[in-house]
């Protein structure tokens, strides 16, 4: 099998159509949408599309989860006026990258390894908490959320997050409208 066009090191498993090459998963999950301009045919890279949210928002389970990492992110947004859309964004790719990690069972010479971020630690402990109890219908055991549920969720937030963050160092558009609907279905609970 060929080498990785981009680390070099890991055996290619993935056709990178943007780069015309081959990518070992690890790089073309660490890279995908930001380092590598991902085409919309591309299996891998495309940017969630309707029927993916759907997906989300049709299962209560992955509600909830998106629920809790919006929640972290809340907190860090009325904590911290000074806590913008880009780190925001950050910490959300933080806690990605770290989930994608966790992943690995091995730790390869070269990689690059992340300095530790406030926020994406408590963005990544969030996930990782996370548990859904059934209360309302079947009374039950909590569920944890599978490595690919919490995959797919950050990845939804995250691709919010970046399309919606302003350019700006200190804009807050994403994180302004994530509070409005916090507080908006707060208002709808207590009605």
């Amino acid at each position: 099998m060929a080498k990785c066009v981009r680390c070099r090191q890991r055996k290619a498993k993935r056709r990178c159509p943007a780069l015309a090459g081959d990518l070992c998963p690890l790089c073309c999950g660490q890279h995908r949408n930001r380092d590598i301009p991902c085409p919309a045919d591309c299996p891998y890279g495309a940017v969630p599309t309707p029927d993916r949210e759907q997906d989300i928002f049709q299962d209560e389970r992955l509600v909830w989860l998106t629920y809790t990492i919006e929640r972290t992110l809340r907190a860090l947004a009325e904590n911290s006026p000074a806590f913008a859309d880009q780190q925001a964004v950050q910490a959300l790719e933080y806690a990605q990258a770290k989930l994608l990690r966790s992943r690995q069972v091995l730790i390869l010479p070269g990689e690059i390894v992340q300095r530790p971020s406030e926020a994406g630690e408590a963005v990544f402990l969030s996930v990782e908490k996370c548990r859904y109890e059934r209360r309302i219908i079947l009374p039950g055991s909590q569920a944890a959320y599978s490595q690919e549920e919490k995959g797919k969720v950050l990845e939804h937030i995250l691709q919010a997050a970046r399309s919606q963050a302003s350019d700006s160092s200190n804009g807050r558009s994403f994180l302004d409208g994530l509070l409005a609907r916090h507080r908006r279905a707060e208002e709808m609970s207590r009605a």
